[in-house]
């Protein structure tokens, strides 16, 4: 990687539209994907960030660009799609990104963190299948942006779980904004952890350790007077039996209980450089086992359903399938196949109810490198936002 040419994203931006997939993948300083080809640049807030982050293409890939452009008949203007549900997920985790970075720098208010917020929950409004799928299948391997994706997942599950236990909107609000900020004051840390081989240093345990007080200061600075807000962010690590961090106190509301068995759980079923991602229903099965007994555990576990959208799952019939929507009842959901009835990858996908006989799930199936990257739309169509 490092013996390839690098090219300023800003030195090729004539070959970018907002709101077009992007003609090659973009990397940051640290020669980190930040950006997929086929992905899109959503404004131009995103594209300040990514010039923020160092971001450029490879020259032979510009080239080739620039050469099939000049070849090819000239247009008045090239066609912009308009976003979908996923692009405006990917928006958000952008959005996330600057927020985070001028949470740290003193220069964001609490106000946006709140509008942000409600935006995740509008969208959830919109599909909340989806919404889990997107925390669910992470194709794109992102640990530069590994802290953001986390607090957006984190934000969706205990949204979910939040309205089983019918909690007011005010408490899903502050819930929300914690999970989006939990992690404010380790945001780099957490990146550099998610590519690194080996387990953290005794300095980067420290930071680990003092996070939720400095993650709490800054919303201090920021203007957050949300105690509710505040305490959850303070005690996310907390546990019950007094063996959580940085105080081990026992006294621990339902909020910061929730976000941490959601923030557990994401974790497990993300990958490192470290590991692998687990299983989806395995991650489940253990909390349960651990947690099963406490509503908050419970409401958890219901939110994401026995195979939670973006699992993938073996049917009876012989074919792998990922699953798209969760069972409306009982545990059997609906799948989309992404292989013939022996296993191996097909362009074309059939979205089933698993409930049927010959298409009921026998297995939960690890990651498999030959369904790794497949675009949402397979799943749920355009998804028009």
């Amino acid at each position: 990687m490092e013996s390839v040419e690098r090219v300023a994203l800003v030195d090729v931006k004539d070959l970018l539209l907002i709101g077009e997939a992007l003609p090659f993948r973009v990397l940051d300083s640290h020669a980190r994907m930040l950006l997929n080809e086929g992905q899109l640049i959503a404004s131009e807030r995103q594209f300040d960030m990514l010039m923020e982050r160092g971001a450029w293409v490879e020259r032979p890939q510009v080239e080739a660009v620039r050469g099939q452009r000049a070849a090819a008949a000239p247009t008045h203007g090239r066609a912009v799609r308009q976003l979908t549900l996923f692009d405006q997920w990917e928006k958000l985790l952008w959005d996330l990104d600057d927020l985070t970075r001028r949470l740290a720098r003193g220069k964001a208010a609490a106000a946006e963190v709140s509008g942000l917020a409600l935006q995740v929950q509008a969208l959830m409004e919109r599909d909340a299948d989806v919404a889990l799928y997107l925390c669910i299948r992470q194709d794109d391997k992102r640990p530069a942006l590994y802290a953001y994706t986390h607090g957006l997942h984190c934000a969706v599950v205990c949204t979910l779980a939040a309205r089983l236990l019918k909690w007011t909107p005010a408490q899903i609000q502050s819930l929300a904004c914690a999970a989006l900020t939990m992690n404010s004051a380790m945001a780099e840390l957490q990146g550099q952890m998610a590519e690194q081989s080996e387990p953290p240093s005794q300095k980067q345990l420290g930071l680990i350790r003092a996070h939720p007080a400095a993650s709490v200061a800054l919303l201090g600075r920021a203007g957050v007077q949300d105690a509710l807000w505040l305490d959850i962010v303070q005690n996310h690590h907390e546990s019950p039996d007094g063996s959580g961090y940085p105080t081990g106190v026992t006294a621990i509301c339902d909020e910061a209980q929730l976000l941490r068995l959601a923030d557990v759980f994401m974790a497990k079923v993300s990958p490192r450089a470290i590991r692998a991602a687990m299983a989806p229903n395995t991650a489940a099965r253990q909390l349960f086992q651990q947690h099963g007994s406490s509503p908050v555990g419970i409401a958890v576990i219901r939110s994401i359903g026995a195979y939670p959208p973006g699992s993938l799952v073996l049917l009876k019939s012989g074919e792998v399938a990922v699953v798209s929507r969760r069972a409306v009842s009982g545990t059997a959901p609906q799948v989309a196949t992404l292989s013939n009835r022996q296993g191996e990858p097909v362009v074309d996908t059939r979205l089933l109810d698993s409930a049927a006989a010959d298409h009921a799930i026998t297995a939960s199936l690890p990651p498999d490198a030959r369904f790794q990257r497949f675009a949402a739309e397979r799943v749920y169509g355009m998804a028009l936002a």
